[in-house]
């Protein structure tokens, strides 16, 4: 999708009724909420236009999400919440009923997702062997654990990620090693890239959005900080594609990319202040 004017562009922006929010690099930093994000939440329920928060950070369980959310003074429903370890396990019951059982790279609360819907996770033992590899962001990663995952991985076994994402934006003096990054070791020990890598760009990761408020692509705005994941999986599922420089991507990069997003904009409360425009 491209837009190549103006005025194209303002009847795009009129006819966005939903938008789909990235949440590290766009709604906040880390631990610090960006103090645009609360106001442009307000004037999206006075335009009338809903939304929904997307994350590739399976780190957290939904329950948690909400509890972090909620401390930062955002209200959310749990419906309104949809990250890439949910969408893993739909995709596991969807695609592979048969497997139960599950060794994970990924923190305590992402396990307890999958427990909860009704995997069974195996230990860090050759003799506890899984019908499948599930890599996340785990930001509780042990050594043995990593060489454990490496050695089911060589065995062939069904190995998925949860999101592709490198880095995990961060307010601290750090970098944070993400998915795509410890993908990225385990491949290198053993030559295999994961089978399927769930979460953005993926565009499935919006189809349920637009089945849940039957909205049709050209509706929903996908906003995000990062071009490889957020604006790819707007462009893939043909929704408008708006790129914030408040997070991983800059100018730079997105003058540099042959992906173009629709709108690039400082941060949310310039795409707020666009949509009121739109519909005046």
């Amino acid at each position: 999708m491209k837009i190549n004017s103006f005025i194209q562009l303002h009847e795009r922006l009129k006819n966005i009724k939903h938008v789909a929010l990235d949440m590290d690099g766009t709604i906040y930093n880390g631990s610090t909420l960006f103090p645009f994000t609360i106001s442009f939440l307000e004037k999206l329920d006075k335009l009338g236009i809903g939304y929904s928060f997307l994350t590739n950070n399976p780190s957290k369980s939904i329950a948690d999400y909400l509890l972090h959310l909620e401390a930062m003074g955002i209200p959310v429903k749990r419906d309104e919440m949809y990250t890439t370890a949910v969408a893993t396990i739909q995709y596991l019951q969807n695609n592979y009923p048969e497997i139960k059982r599950l060794f994970i790279l990924g923190t305590p609360s992402m396990m307890d997702e999958f427990e909860a819907a009704g995997f069974e996770l195996t230990a860090d033992s050759a003799d506890d062997k899984p019908d499948a590899v599930v890599v996340g962001f785990d930001k509780s990663l042990v050594y043995s654990r990593l060489c454990r995952a490496a050695w089911w991985i060589s065995k062939q076994i069904p190995y998925l990620a949860t999101n592709p994402d490198k880095v995990c934006p961060t307010d601290t003096p750090n970098i944070l090693v993400d998915c795509g990054a410890i993908c990225s070791c385990l491949e290198e020990a053993t030559g295999r890239k994961p089978d399927m890598v769930i979460g953005k760009p993926d565009p499935r990761m919006l189809e349920g959005i637009l089945q849940k408020h039957r909205l049709n692509p050209w509706e929903v705005a996908m906003v995000g900080d990062r071009i490889y994941t957020d604006i790819r999986m707007a462009y893939e599922a043909r929704t408008l594609g708006v790129l914030v420089l408040s997070g991983e991507s800059t100018l730079e990069d997105a003058e540099k990319s042959e992906l173009k997003p629709d709108v690039i904009v400082d941060d949310l409360s310039k795409f707020g202040s666009m949509l009121e425009a739109s519909r005046m």
